[in-house]
């Protein structure tokens, strides 16, 4: 009988050290990862334009991610027709307090309608400018302006992502259409992979686009975590 009080005794005083060493191994474990939110600021070739629903190139690269492991949610801010200048209007309400990272494709509307590069180079900085202020991690997806503008045009215009990206120190995609027309390829290579418009990616050119491109859209998932 004294016998067992006497362990009795001595395993309960030993709970306290137990119960601080199952503690301290708990708070030991690494925090579970949060949903990481990521805003994809563009034009139509963001938002789907023409594509049935989950085959844009929101849904189709927040898909990508999600085989790779990902937990991630990406925001569709893509408008149809916008120009750099809408996004410059939109952007600081459109990064809502949960956004810690931000694609921005903007400017094909710029090359359409022949703007100058110097305004959509003002615009882009405008938009960096408010992501830097808001500590938000960015991907610059430039685009390649055609040569019917003339070669002076062209080269000021496919200059404003690389230098913009090295000025604010984001992540870099050279071209939206990179994964459709591969470097030295021409339009013609990507012919069925468009739409009748002959401007959007039909299904299937958006899955090669967001091939091309997912690798750096895990670049920034992996700077937001490194920010945390």
């Amino acid at each position: 009988m004294m016998r067992s009080l006497t362990y009795g005794l001595r395993a309960w005083r030993s709970k306290p050290l137990a119960v601080t060493l199952v503690l301290g191994t708990v708070a030991a474990l690494p925090a579970r990862a949060e949903t990481v939110h990521i805003l994809a600021l563009g034009d139509s070739l963001t938002q789907g334009y023409g594509l049935a629903q989950g085959e844009g190139f929101v849904p189709q690269m927040q898909a990508w991610l999600a085989e790779r492991g990902h937990d991630v949610q990406l925001v569709n801010g893509g408008v149809s027709g916008d120009t750099t200048a809408g996004g410059l209007s939109r952007v600081e309400w459109s990064l809502t307090p949960e956004i810690e990272g931000m694609i921005v494709a903007l400017g094909g509307n710029d090359l359409l309608r022949g703007l100058p590069p110097e305004t959509a180079r003002a615009n882009l900085d405008g938009i960096l400018e408010v992501a830097e202020a808001q500590e938000i991690e960015v991907l610059m997806v430039g685009m390649s302006a055609p040569g019917n503008y003339g070669a002076d045009y062209k080269a000021g215009f496919d200059a404003i992502y690389p230098e913009l990206a090295e000025q604010y120190d984001t992540l870099y995609f050279p071209d939206f259409f990179r994964g459709l027309v591969p470097e030295g390829g021409t339009p013609q290579d990507a012919a069925g992979m468009m739409q009748g418009d002959g401007i959007h990616p039909n299904a299937d050119g958006v899955a090669l686009i967001v091939d091309a491109m997912g690798p750096s859209v895990e670049e920034l998932i992996s700077q937001v975590h490194s920010g945390d």
